[in-house]
């Protein structure tokens, strides 16, 4: 298969993931919290060849892109810290499709992108990319305009509205309800919306009480719908159920471009880290820095929504155990939606193979 028919396979994936796993820059509308479920629901016919190896050039700078939104409020620190230095280059995309085609052909080294979509461009490229760390868990919060929901059982015969059919929203919430003994086809009436601002809506005309959004949207929804509230934390729900942490984004690197300079890589991943402690202790300069950069529309917004996105920086063995749990909850949905497959130990920067695998 060319190099063309591997980009539009993975370039369709990620139109629907890319903002319906990650909650999308947010105004006061909201306008791009979730993207259709565009994701594919079988496999391509064709196998994949590995994608060209062309290295990412651009002299000695790393070149990296970020979505607006939360997987990418962890870099504005770094961002700002690092310009003028000649070490990074940064570039902002409004949706993972933008990204995806850089990626593959290797003018990008490295990307800030929903983490089920990682797993796909690994098993589509055969390997060339991995990994380096979950930025961002769950973004996903059940609201009500009201005080029923105190608990997942108290969902039962309730309607949900929400987005993302077919794609990260869904097997979320569809595990999260089996596993509290509630069947989504028949104890709950699932309402699938196009965007956050569709299911919203529905709420606010009172013809619903409940929906499922991601942040920062419900921060934003918050404070234009009285009395709305936020009913369910998905990462306590998914953490109750799953004994792992509900991820939503990660850092991926291309392996040409990390075997290029190691030394310069885990120097970008210890800046990464100290610029993911700054975005969680100094929240004003951090949202003044998320609307300067077009991470978030607005740098109130992102102050109030900053707590609730969940933003960190995990590598190594606990990086790699909450994605396996993750990931085997959405092959078991869906094996389309990580890339056909459970990704190999190769995947995971920095970590030792394990013995099954070195076996």
């Amino acid at each position: 298969m060319h190099l063309k028919q591997l980009l539009a396979g993975v370039t369709a994936l990620a139109l629907g993931l890319s903002l319906a796993a990650c909650g999308a820059d947010s105004s006061s509308a909201a306008q791009e919290s979730s993207r259709p479920a565009a994701e594919a629901t079988a496999e391509p016919e064709a196998t994949p060849e590995p994608a060209e190896e062309t290295p990412e050039t651009a002299g000695a700078a790393l070149r990296i892109a970020g979505l607006k939104g939360p997987t990418t409020m962890g870099l504005c620190n770094l961002i700002a810290d690092s310009e003028g230095s000649g070490r990074y280059d940064f570039t902002m995309y409004g949706a993972a499709d933008e990204i995806v085609p850089l990626l593959v052909k290797g003018e990008l080294g490295a990307a800030a992108i929903p983490a089920n979509l990682a797993a796909t461009l690994y098993q589509r490229t055969e390997g060339a990319v991995q990994v380096a760390c979950i930025n961002t868990l769950g973004v996903l919060y059940v609201v009500e305009n009201g005080d029923t929901i105190q608990s997942v059982a108290d969902l039962k015969g309730q309607t949900i509205w929400t987005t993302g059919q077919g794609t990260t929203p869904e097997y979320v919430l569809r595990y999260v309800l089996t596993q509290n003994g509630l069947d989504p086809d028949t104890d709950v009436d699932i309402q699938w919306a196009s965007e956050a601002t569709e299911a919203l809506a529905h709420v606010q005309a009172g013809e619903a009480t409940i929906a499922m959004l991601p942040q920062p949207f419900v921060t934003s929804a918050l404070n234009q719908v009285e009395g709305l509230r936020v009913a369910l934390d998905m990462n306590t729900e998914w953490e109750a159920v799953a004994g792992s942490k509900l991820v939503t984004g990660v850092l991926v690197a291309r392996t040409d471009a990390i075997q290029r300079d190691p030394a310069a890589f885990e120097q970008f991943l210890a800046d990464y880290a100290a610029s993911v402690e700054t975005a969680n202790t100094d929240l004003e300069g951090t949202a003044a820095l998320c609307e300067e950069y077009g991470i978030v529309a607005k740098a109130a917004l992102a102050q109030q929504a900053l707590p609730e996105c969940n933003i960190v920086f995990e590598t190594g063995d606990e990086m790699k155990a909450d994605l396996v749990n993750y990931f085997q909850v959405l092959y078991d949905a869906a094996p389309a939606s990580v890339g056909g497959a459970m990704p190999d130990d190769a995947f995971y920067y920095g970590v030792a193979a394990s013995e099954d695998a070195a076996a």
